[in-house]
């Protein structure tokens, strides 16, 4: 089978800052290596060299990446926004005369599934569209955007949710069924992980530096926590970027002043993001607003137990797989007292649902489920 996948997020280059995109390109190869495979992406530079064994490229030019930067709220992101759909729209269509592909894959809803619908339209073919939450639950929220978000999911052969309940609310704004299929990425192997039974335990932030993903409710929890649970923690590394690095570098200066041993660490690469889940014993996911964040999928194919917030898909998988510590709520006093729980526990109590998660969360898996989906 010929898939044309049609993205905004696929990074040339893994630097950590990749975001959803990494899932795409990982995506993109695996599904490659049984069939052709081409993607559409946006890309600044029109010197890029676009070399891949498996996947044919057709980037189309773009003022800045991300695209996720660019609101239809700020007016002077308007401009960016028509040249980019107008953009995209060209490229796809080029592309699917060139590739002349059996199957349309559209990642993510908007703008991608749109684009993917009036090509299915000029030229009859079938596409499938895959929701993340902000197609969801921010553009879906805008009256005219959500009639386009409808009209495009409900002409799509099969819907794909990045979530559980995500998926039923794509089923609500469509009204057709949607498939879970759950984002992850490739880590690379590495040596089996011993759990730890007893304290001190190492503990790891990996992600944006943003409200959502809850950055700031973790820095006050830390300073929240007694000195006896501190003599429970060998270490803390906390690590990525984003709009919230000020307060992020003055937070951990604060504790540092206090001899707590935190360290401060930018973006990380796929190898030092998975030398830092074998470090850590627990890795810490204080989210305002998820899905199932590729974290998730990470922590377990590197046999990491989580501590998290209870947002998403986060409640359901943590009950069901028994691999962390779920805070009460979304604040920074009930994550101090999940981190608490944690540090009188052991980790090894999560090691057998670690074990069943993470099959879970496999690639191969994953692009397995969504060929049986789209094969006709």
């Amino acid at each position: 089978m010929k898939i044309l996948i049609i993205t905004t997020s696929y990074p040339l280059k893994q630097d950590g800052s990749e975001a959803a995109g990494s899932f795409v390109r990982d995506f993109a190869s695996t599904l490659g290596k049984d069939h052709r495979v081409a993607v559409v992406y946006p890309d600044n530079n029109t010197q890029s060299k676009h070399l891949d064994e498996v996947v044919t490229h057709y980037p189309f030019q773009v003022q800045k990446l991300p695209l996720s930067l660019l609101s239809p709220f700020k007016p002077n992101d308007w401009g960016p926004i028509f040249r980019t759909l107008s953009s995209g729209q060209n490229v796809v269509d080029s592309a699917v005369v060139d590739f002349k592909p059996d199957h349309i894959f559209a990642l993510w809803a908007l703008p991608s599934g749109y684009w993917a619908y009036q090509i299915s339209k000029k030229y009859h073919l079938p596409f499938s569209s895959w929701s993340l939450g902000s197609d969801i639950w921010s553009l879906g929220k805008v009256p005219v955007i959500r009639s386009i978000l409808r009209m495009v999911l409900r002409n799509a052969t099969t819907c794909f949710a990045d979530g559980i309940q995500l998926s039923d609310d794509v089923k609500k704004i469509s009204g057709r069924e949607c498939q879970f299929l759950p984002s992850t990425r490739k880590l690379p192997v590495v040596k089996k992980k011993n759990f730890r039974i007893e304290p001190p335990y190492r503990l790891a932030f990996l992600g944006r530096w943003h409200t959502n993903k809850g950055i700031d409710l973790l820095l006050e929890a830390l300073e929240e926590l007694s000195d006896a649970d501190w003599e429970k923690i060998e270490g803390i590394k906390i690590a990525g970027g984003g709009p919230l690095e000020t307060l992020v570098t003055e937070a951990i200066k604060k504790l540092q002043k206090k001899d707590y041993p935190v360290t401060q660490l930018g973006f990380l690469d796929v190898q030092e993001a998975t030398d830092l889940y074998h470090w850590a014993d627990y890795l810490l996911i204080p989210s305002r607003i998820e899905s199932i964040p590729v974290i998730f999928s990470d922590a377990m194919q590197s046999s990491c137990p989580v501590i998290a917030t209870p947002v998403g898909d986060l409640p359901l998988l943590m009950k069901k797989f028994n691999v962390g510590c779920l805070a009460k709520d979304v604040s920074s006093i009930a994550f101090k007292d999940a981190l608490s729980s944690a540090l009188n526990a052991s980790p090894d109590n999560y090691s057998e649902g670690i074990k069943v998660a993470s099959s879970n969360f496999h690639m191969n898996t994953i692009v397995s489920n969504y060929v049986k989906q789209v094969s006709f």
